[in-house]
């Protein structure tokens, strides 16, 4: 197929540009948005107010646009519109002060949005307040209904009311606040006569508080309500068990009155009409202020008698005897009366009966047991006495009787249960049982006395004991526990504190012992004994030699002491050795110094004594060969000075040594002559040692021996330098030395 012709695809271009066209994209913007308050913003109460809105929108491909408007006053809406106007008014008709605030508009088109500008609108002028009441003549106190009403307003008014007296300033009795624009309520006064009620309002805006004008004037007039009540008590002089009555009436007569005679904030009884009648036979208990009530709706009077019931006799007495009781102690109740007024009752009629924890114990006046657990308990007694053949009873106090436990032995012991002679400790002395206070005494050695009070369980009775350095010093140690006086203390004994404490004694000052002695031969064993008097077990000893950085050994035992074996002594075990002991009582102790010396083995004494032997005969064979040697070479010479014709002087110089060594030659080579010249200062090349044959013929020498010049000659230990000069007599013949020490 060939191409298309261009004048197809100009045609199709052509329509896809139409539908682009047609179709478009809708587009759109908000311009503005303004707002109008007609017909100004500060207008009069009452006045119609419009508030305007409009928007001016720009858009394209949109047939109908819908604009949503809102109405807002202090950011609140108040009002919304959708349209597809530009623009919306918002009628107040009637404006109120309620009305006044901050406007604004807010338009919505689609998902875009704007707001106008905030403009203020203020209504001033208030509505005069309207005061109705249900009733201009209440009594005094008497609740009656009241109304204050400004129907034009709107919002939530708050609400005052007055009281003004003639020729007075109004008073202000009651403010109440109010969603609405009246507001019912009661009022209740008290001041009897003429006044006149009035009322207004206030109303909070943006601005600030805005208050009405007060209302109209209203005279009420204040009746007395006279419904105090009377009362009568007869008889006037009362003795118990009189019977007593009480009257209270009122003067009124008012339907629904009610009557209450009170005591002690306890209403004794209760009646509706005039009057009140109430009847008791009377006690002692009785005497006091009554209280006669009378109340009428909300309005309440009221009058006081005091009421006094004289004692035919008192109320009975019990006492405890012993106060301060113990266990096993016995005790007595004892009731009795004090008082009676002699004539209006017989004290012979007396009747007396004991009660514990409510339950009847006994009829008597007297009541004795021995103290235990089981009669503990609240105690009291009740007498009974007639007058006019009337029975009168009266009840005791209530004693409490709880015995007192007797301390229990005390038990001694050491605070930790563990105590180092030498050092201080603490003791405990406690007793298991025992009503607190218990007071510890302890005596201790040396005139030691110390005492703790305890007065509660978790407390101890702990004493700071300076330290003692003896075991028996604790059988010494003796705790007097008691918490009765008329008791003899309980006692602890110090024998107590060995059987519960570990007692810990520290070491005394080591010994060290060194076997066989001091002075060993070498490949011996050495061995170091340390010991102590005294101490705890585990006792831990430590050997040191001086000459060392660390510890020869360590070495814990239950034993009084230990010893250290050095196997092989030698030369390196020399010198000063000493021991260290300790325990669990942490103190260390040092023995003193022992030095060890280490002799020579036998066998190597011996060898030196060889060598020494074996030196001094070599020596002596030095001495004959040397003698020997002076009187042959003096018989061959026959004349000690002999001149030489080709040679000059020369002198040779030996030391002691190398005759020594001249000593140490062999017979055969002296048979030969060998011998070494050391010859200074001599220029010939020819110079030198030779040999003499043993059959040659004498050579005549001439030697002389002079002695050594003390400032020249070197000077060594023990030994002297001799020079020798010798005259060579033949240029080839060697000279012979000799050197004498």
């Amino acid at each position: 197929m060939g191409s298309r012709p261009p004048s197809l695809l100009l045609l199709l271009t052509s329509l896809l540009f139409i539908w682009e066209t047609v179709r478009g994209e809708s587009s759109y913007i908000i311009d503005t948005v303004g707002l109008k308050i007609l017909p100004e913003s500060k207008v009069q109460s009452g006045t119609k107010v419009t508030i305007r809105c409009q928007v001016s929108v720009s858009f394209s491909n949109i047939s109908h646009l819908e604009h949503l408007f809102k109405f807002l006053r202090d950011d609140v809406q108040i009002h919304t519109a959708n349209t597809t106007e530009d623009s919306v008014d918002y009628e107040i008709n009637p404006a109120r002060v309620a009305d006044s605030g901050n406007y604004g508009c807010l338009v919505l088109v689609k998902n875009k949005r704007k707001a106008s500008n905030i403009k203020r609108l203020d209504v001033t002028g208030l509505q005069t307040p309207i005061l109705h009441l249900n009733n201009s003549t209440p009594y005094e106190s008497e609740e009656f209904k009241v109304t204050c009403s400004a129907p034009e307003e709107k919002g939530s008014l708050i609400f005052n009311f007055y009281q003004t007296f003639r020729d007075g300033q109004p008073q202000w009795i009651k403010q109440v606040r109010s969603t609405n624009n009246f507001l019912e309520t009661t009022l209740t006064l008290r001041h009897i006569g003429d006044c006149f009620l009035s009322c207004d309002y206030e109303i909070n805006v943006i601005a600030g508080t805005s208050r009405s004008n007060s209302s109209n004037g209203i005279q009420v007039k204040v009746k007395e309500l006279n419904i105090t009540p009377d009362m009568t008590i007869i008889p006037n002089d009362i003795y118990e068990p009189d019977v007593v009555e009480v009257v209270c009436s009122v003067r009124v007569p008012l339907e629904n009155i009610e009557i209450f005679l009170i005591k002690d904030r306890t209403v004794l009884k209760r009646a509706t009409g005039k009057a009140l009648i109430h009847r008791f036979v009377s006690k002692a208990t009785d005497s006091g202020e009554l209280v006669c009530k009378a109340e009428w709706r909300n309005v309440q009077k009221e009058n006081y008698k005091t009421l006094t019931v004289k004692e035919v006799f008192s109320k009975p007495q019990l006492t405890l005897e012993p106060v301060d009781l113990f266990e096993g102690d016995t005790f007595r109740l004892n009731c009795s009366v004090k008082f009676f007024v002699p004539g209006m009752i017989d004290p012979n009629t007396f009747k007396y009966t004991f009660y514990k924890d409510g339950a009847e114990l006994t009829s008597a006046s007297i009541y004795a047991t021995v103290a235990n657990p089981e009669h503990n308990g609240n105690y009291f007694c009740k007498a009974e006495g007639i007058r006019h053949s009337s029975a009168l009873y009266k009840d005791s106090q209530t004693i409490l009787v709880k015995a007192k436990v007797p301390v229990s032995n005390p038990v001694l012991s050491v605070v930790g249960g563990e105590m180092f002679l030498g050092k201080s400790f603490r003791l405990i002395c406690h007793s298991h049982t025992g009503t607190f206070p218990i007071k510890y005494t302890l005596f201790g050695p040396n005139g030691l006395i110390l005492n703790r009070e305890v007065s509660r369980s978790e407390e101890r009775a702990i004493f700071d004991i300076p330290s003692i350095t003896k075991t028996s010093d604790l059988n010494t140690f003796l705790c007097h526990a008691r918490n009765n006086p008329r008791s003899p203390p309980k006692i602890a004994l110090g024998q107590q504190i060995l059987k519960s404490t570990s007692i810990i004694e520290p070491v005394s000052k080591p010994k060290l012992t060194v076997l066989p002695g001091m002075d060993v031969t070498e490949g011996q064993t050495i061995n170091l004994v340390c010991s102590v008097q005294t101490g705890s077990y585990p006792i831990n000893f430590t050997w040191y030699h001086q000459e060392s950085s660390r510890a020869l050994a360590s070495l814990s035992t239950n034993k009084l002491k230990e010893s250290h074996s050095i196997y092989n002594a030698s030369g390196k075990h020399v010198g000063n050795y000493y021991c260290a002991s300790t325990n669990p009582a942490n103190e260390i102790k040092r023995s003193d110094f022992v030095t060890i010396g280490v002799k020579i083995a036998g066998w190597k004494k011996a060898l030196i004594i060889v060598f020494c032997i074996l030196l001094l005969l070599t020596l002596a064979v030095v001495i004959a060969l040397k003698t020997r040697l002076l009187r042959f070479t003096r018989k061959r010479t026959g004349n000690l000075s002999v001149k030489s014709a080709s040679t000059k002087p020369e002198r040779l110089s030996l030391t002691q040594a190398e005759v020594i060594d001249v000593a140490n030659a062999t017979p055969s080579m002296m048979g030969k002559s060998v011998w070494s010249d050391h010859v200074s200062g001599s220029e010939s090349d020819d110079q030198n040692s030779s040999i003499l044959p043993e059959k040659s013929e004498p050579q005549y020498t001439e030697v002389q021996i002079r002695d050594a010049d003390p400032t020249n000659a070197p000077v060594k230990q023990g030994t002297d330098t001799v020079y020798t000069e010798v005259r060579n007599v033949q240029q080839e013949t060697s000279g012979i030395c000799t050197a004498k020490s």
